[in-house]
């Protein structure tokens, strides 16, 4: 196991979330990893508006040694007519994407006496990417994933080098051991949302939430019900995570004993909540992955 302290000097963290700290790494423990043949490092950049954005910023400059993982074609599935717009993928092809870069899982360790990797993700979003990749791993069981806290504009800040090597596939093994409890279907969050102690949590921008702009989706609105919790909030304008005690005044009206579920437009940003309520002492919450693009797709068919 890889345990990253020193970078969390912005963090003061309690006791209880020490275990925790492996989530979040700085471009300077970063930098001296490189060669480190336990660390794999992947690059989740991407844009709605143009989905080649991403391999193409790859291409020109990335963080040397760093994979490339497509939001559309590797870390979700083809749309359906129902299930959002960002599906979770195929298990199994990503799972054997996993392995072609190298990645050893915390369970593989049993029958390969191979020490579990040490992931690194990175975006240039504030997390919206690399967070849904953490989200991933983490369900499959992986707790040896950390997101590289300012992304790769940090990287670049801080005078480090870019590549445009592509670096070539690598042996791995990763045995998947999902956590389903911690995914919840439009049908589960019909019949929980109203309940008591559970908090839904829409991390879209709040005019979305209100209902008064819709950019992507056919309709406009929220789950009936939900509370806003805007995904950048989270974060500073540069791209880093706020201070733990920042998160845990951001999240103090929601305890550790609620059941919360979050969402957003297809399952992305609601990572970064996620990801943020981990680092302020939560346990893990609760997806909806189809997020307001699966929920609305049902209220359009009704009209």
């Amino acid at each position: 196991m890889v345990i990253i302290t020193e970078l969390l000097a912005p963090i003061v963290l309690s006791e209880s979330v020490m275990e925790k700290a492996s989530y979040l790494v700085d471009v300077h423990w970063l930098s001296q990893h490189l060669a480190d043949p336990d660390v794999v490092i992947i690059d989740t950049r991407f844009t709605l508006s143009d989905s080649g954005y991403g391999q193409s910023q790859y291409e020109v400059g990335h963080i040397p040694g760093a994979y490339y993982l497509d939001l559309n074609k590797d870390l979700s599935s083809t749309p359906a007519q129902h299930g959002g717009r960002h599906p979770l993928p195929s298990w199994d092809a990503f799972v054997n994407k996993l392995s072609r870069v190298g990645i050893y899982s915390d369970a593989s360790q049993r029958s390969t006496a191979k020490k579990p990797t040490q992931v690194v993700v990175y975006d240039n979003s504030r997390f919206a990417f690399a967070a849904r990749l953490w989200w991933m791993l983490r369900y499959l069981g992986h707790e040896q994933v950390a997101i590289l806290d300012g992304g790769i504009q940090a990287w670049s800040s801080a005078g480090f080098p870019l590549s445009s090597e592509i670096p070539a596939e690598k042996i791995g093994d990763f045995q998947p051991v999902p956590q389903p409890d911690w995914i919840v279907d439009r049908e589960t969050l019909q019949q929980r949302k109203d309940l008591p102690n559970v908090v839904v949590i829409d991390s879209r921008a709040p005019e979305r939430w209100r209902g008064e702009v819709e950019p992507i989706d056919p309709i406009a609105g929220s789950v009936t019900g939900s509370i806003n919790s805007f995904w950048k909030d989270v974060t500073t304008e540069s791209g880093l995570l706020k201070s733990t005690d920042e998160l845990a005044h951001h999240w103090s009206s929601t305890h550790s004993e609620d059941e919360v579920i979050a969402y957003c437009g297809s399952g992305v940003t609601a990572c970064v909540n996620l990801f943020s309520l981990v680092m302020a002492g939560h346990p893990m919450h609760k997806l909806y992955p189809g997020g307001w693009s699966d929920w609305c797709s049902y209220l359009d068919e009704a009209n």
